[in-house]
């Protein structure tokens, strides 16, 4: 795997040390990590205060769209670092999982490698159900069913695959085991990917399994979006602000963005079951999964193409030109997912990866057992131009240069010459008549 470079970015109360480089990065920016809820130096919060943090329930439509869909008989699949099913969020949520790491837990609920909580925050936005009535972190699709596949991202976690092998296992592993929707909140900080995922990322879109990846954030050191992100047919996610403008440290920018989702100030649970205020895409992107599961839900007959060209087709474009760099198709708007009339598609909307691969990779070159017993091509020769004239030739003979510049306009100032001398002739010799007469 190609070592790739990316940096890490808090956004805390509090100094933090420098930046390190890793090789891929979860697209999700911490605000605040602590034993409770912590806010600008606000005492511990009570339950009630982590569901009136929840804006985006309201705000974007989400508790409005439940009358309607929440998610039910849809199973997604986060590719994190596990999510830990014991905390009161998510019991009875996980009903699978793996790691294809080597070094957690058969049931991918051991988080692994840096920032191991990130796949239990990630979780409990998409699919948390509250401690209670109106308390706790509910997520956008409450009643769906989650998959979790750990990873073990970083250099040096003992990780017994590279960072790439355990993504593309992973993928194939949730499409097996019944994903219909695929969580990525991770980027590799460039825009293209190894080979490995064109197989594993094909294989989902051949099973009808919508991928949503985070498009990455600039406070983490992504000014472009990345892979996966950047893979055709991959439901990219960009992050806005509270005021629905697109977040500068929680967001990044491309060509390959599909919609945006709010990005900061979200609230989501650590494996120790408290809980964290953080920003970036990564928390955008399970809202983006949750409404992918709504809108699969409530239209069981719509396959993956069509999922997708709903959820942007009824975006809100914020009076921007689409598909832009910022926003894609839009910001999401879950009711109007759920509600509106979407003309129906015949291929996703966000592009073939297979077209991708044939017309960007390499064919695969036959060796010489493989071509024995194949039929040779004819090669038909290309006939030689033919051989220049010697000089002398060249200066008794016409060419096209000569003919158009030198004899056309040569004949051509000779007629008129003629033809004025002639002219002339006849002037002269009627005035000298004419001379006469008088005479």
């Amino acid at each position: 795997m190609s070592r790739l470079r990316a940096r890490r970015a808090r956004h805390a109360p509090r100094a933090l040390p420098p930046a390190r480089r890793r090789p891929i990065w979860r697209a999700g920016v911490a605000a605040v990590v602590a034993g409770v809820l912590a806010l600008s130096g606000a005492a511990p919060a009570q339950a009630d205060t982590v569901r009136d943090l929840q804006y985006w329930l309201n705000d974007y439509g989400f508790t409005q769209a439940w009358t309607m869909s929440r998610g039910d008989d849809v199973t997604v699949a986060i590719i994190d670092t596990g999510v830990n099913g014991d905390v009161a969020e998510l019991e009875g949520v996980v009903i699978g999982g793996t790691d294809v790491s080597g070094i957690g837990s058969p049931d991918g609920q051991t988080p692994v490698g840096e920032e191991e909580e990130h796949g239990t925050m990630v979780a409990s936005l998409l699919a948390g159900r509250g401690t209670g009535e109106g308390n706790g972190v509910i997520g956008v699709a409450p009643d769906a069913d989650l998959l979790t596949a750990s990873v073990a991202f970083g250099l040096d976690t003992g990780a017994e695959k590279t960072n790439d092998d355990q993504i593309a296992e992973a993928v194939v592993w949730a499409v097996d085991n019944g994903a219909d929707v695929i969580n990525m909140s991770l980027t590799r900080n460039t825009p293209d990917w190894p080979e490995s995922w064109d197989d594993a990322f094909q294989y989902a879109f051949e099973n009808d399994v919508v991928v949503v990846a985070a498009a990455g954030n600039r406070g983490s050191g992504t000014t472009q979006v990345g892979a996966p992100a950047t893979i055709p047919g991959v439901l990219a996610v960009a992050g806005v602000d509270r005021e629905q403008n697109a977040s500068f440290d929680a967001s990044s920018q491309g060509i390959t963005i599909a919609v945006a989702a709010p990005s900061e100030d979200l609230v989501g649970v650590l494996p120790d079951g408290s809980h964290v205020v953080w920003s970036g895409t990564s928390a955008a992107a399970p809202l983006v999964s949750g409404l992918v599961a709504l809108v699969r839900s409530a239209y069981p007959e719509l396959d993956a193409a069509n999922v997708i060209n709903r959820i942007i087709r009824t975006a809100d474009p914020k009076g921007e030109e689409v598909p832009g760099p910022l926003y894609g198709y839009g910001i999401i708007d879950p009711v109007a997912a759920l509600t509106a009339e979407v003309e129906a598609v015949e291929q996703n909307p966000l592009g073939s990866l297979e077209e991708w691969i044939r017309v960007h990779r390499r064919a695969d070159l036959p060796d010489a057992e493989g071509s024995e017993g194949t039929d040779d091509q004819e090669i038909v020769p290309i006939a030689d131009p033919p051989p220049p004239r010697a000089d002398s030739a060249k200066t008794l003979l016409p060419t096209p240069w000569t003919l158009s510049y030198i004899t056309v306009p040569l004949s051509l100032v000779a007629g008129f010459g003629t033809l004025a001398a002639l002219l002339g002739i006849g002037a002269t010799r009627h005035i000298r008549r004419s001379t006469r007469s008088d005479a």
